[in-house]
């Protein structure tokens, strides 16, 4: 499986923090070329020998601004583990119009492939979500989305704001309230 070459920007640089614009329609080739080779690239990192092949990490979204890219753009592919199919989302322009009042946390920890390093402590989620956006023909959707899903979606809308999942951690306190929400 043939790699696209992405270069995705660590935590420590600034372009991280800048909150992403709006997309105006229709899409360049180069945008709608980066959306496809980003959906190869994240099918390819959760491949186990084509990541071992290719030292990918292993992510299952990732958003424009990653690539140091300001667009209100994020993808998401996920694997399923019993059929090997992937679930594909292109969000442009999302706003989340409402969501549970059920938190959820990844019990073994959110993880980011601009955050190298091992991170301690829970990260606050809802566990359902609605969503408004556009897809890659500027057509108007809507989606709900819940569990892991919704994880990532509420981390890929965060990175568009600028933020990092690590922001939602208590630095004294890394697992508060661990009690009032679901380990998924």
């Amino acid at each position: 499986m043939k790699v696209p070459n992405i270069k995705i920007y660590d935590e420590k640089d600034k372009i991280l923090r800048t909150t992403s614009k709006e997309v105006s329609f229709p899409l360049d080739k180069k945008t709608i070329k980066l959306i496809n080779d980003v959906h190869s690239y994240l099918k390819a990192s959760q491949d186990e020998k084509t990541a071992l092949d290719n030292n990918l990490r292993a992510g299952m979204g990732l958003a424009f601004i990653q690539m140091g890219i300001p667009k209100q753009i994020f993808i998401i592919e996920n694997k399923d583990e019993e059929s090997g199919e992937f679930e594909s989302h292109t969000i442009i322009n999302p706003k989340i119009t409402s969501h549970s009042e059920e938190l959820i946390y990844v019990g073994e920890g959110e993880g980011c492939l601009s955050v190298n390093r091992p991170v301690e402590g829970i990260v606050p989620r809802y566990a359902r979500i609605n969503v408004s956006y556009q897809d890659v023909n500027g057509n108007k959707k809507d989606i709900r989305v819940r569990e892991d899903i919704s994880i990532a979606f509420q981390h890929e809308i965060d990175h568009l704001n600028g933020i990092i999942f690590t922001d939602h951690i208590d630095k004294n306190n890394p697992y508060k309230n661990k009690d009032k929400m679901r380990e998924i």
